[in-house]
């Protein structure tokens, strides 16, 4: 395998991963979790963050 191969493809994948933390973001996600995950997952990492919802915002209690 070409060294300059794998420094390209090592390049797409940390890309990868960065949009990942972006669109984990972008829906409510924590940036650095998906930003790990699409380091060690790639592409389905992106797809998780792309299909799944956005969590459901919890409220706090009211106090009466």
């Amino acid at each position: 395998m070409d060294t300059s191969s794998v420094t390209t493809n090592g390049g797409w994948w940390l890309a990868l991963a960065i949009v990942t933390a972006g669109l984990a973001e972008t829906k409510g996600r924590r940036r650095w979790l998906w930003f790990v995950l699409g380091l060690i997952l790639g592409p389905i990492a992106t797809a998780l963050v792309v299909i799944w919802d956005r969590p459901a915002v919890s409220q706090a209690p009211s106090a009466h």
